[in-house]
């Protein structure tokens, strides 16, 4: 059974159609890149993936739950929305990272406000979040970032700070990691060190969706892609099929374009 399943996602602003019945499944431990130029829809499907914006109609399934079904209002409820983003964790363009905060709380900040929910809290507050710091120690070991989990945002670069909105999003152990043109806010000598990252989480077989403007990244870490043009999928398959050999014009003419660049 795959791990994400989306049935025909449409998706309007006004009268402007962004998402046109979009739908395609995903295996647990494959990514997935998507791509395509700016206005193709790429961000606003994340963003309903992410319930950040809710579709005009379809349905969204995550480990054979239907999380969204724009036929039934049971699914769309708001004190259900914070639940199912659990789901997803989602790296932004910008780091968006508290600036008021260390590195290592930031990765912790949202577990140890989830764990205050848990019965227990109160009786065991200090081993709970104890552990909590501990694993996010671990994850900002594994960004690389080990020596750097006192230091506050604006004493990190470019890179640094993706890493930890990286490990911020591992954090609570996502069924599915999300990222939206990770690299598109860094200067090119950074782009590499968060690839390196993400090249590391397909090789562990983490589960991800990833739009993003680095073709080559793409065909190799990728095991399918998606290419998006005017809110529609015009083309999807295996990175060989799509980025090496593609069948649909549109798809020609935007990778053409982009080889010019």
């Amino acid at each position: 059974m795959a791990i994400l399943e989306v049935q025909h996602i449409e998706k309007h602003f006004g009268a402007t159609k962004v998402l046109e019945d979009i739908s395609f499944s995903l295996e647990k431990g494959q990514a997935l890149s998507i791509i395509g130029s700016s206005g193709s829809g790429k961000t606003t499907l994340l963003r309903c993936l992410n319930f950040l914006e809710t579709p005009d109609s379809g349905t969204i399934c995550v480990q054979g739950e239907t999380l969204f079904d724009a036929a039934d209002p049971a699914t769309q409820r708001e004190n259900e929305v914070r639940r199912k983003r659990l789901h997803f964790g989602m790296v932004f363009q910008s780091f968006n990272l508290f600036p008021q905060y260390t590195a290592l709380k930031n990765v912790t900040l949202a577990k140890e406000l989830l764990s205050q929910e848990r019965p227990d809290f109160k009786a065991n507050k200090k081993a709970i979040l104890e552990e909590i710091q501990a694993e996010g120690r671990e994850l900002l070991g594994k960004m690389g970032l080990s020596d750097r989990a006192n230091h506050y945002p604006h004493q990190l670069s470019g890179g640094q700070q993706q890493r930890v909105a990286i490990a911020r999003a591992l954090a609570l152990h996502p069924d599915i990691l999300c990222f939206d043109e990770p690299t598109s806010a860094l200067d090119p000598e950074l782009t590499g060190e968060v690839l390196k990252v993400i090249r590391s989480l397909a090789e562990q077989r983490t589960t991800m969706i990833i739009v993003t403007h680095e073709m080559a990244f793409a065909r190799d870490v990728a095991d399918q892609v998606i290419f998006m043009d005017g809110g529609v999928i015009v083309e999807q398959g295996d990175p060989h099929q799509v980025i090496e050999h593609p069948r649909e014009e549109r798809t020609r003419q935007f990778l053409s374009r982009y080889a010019q660049n």
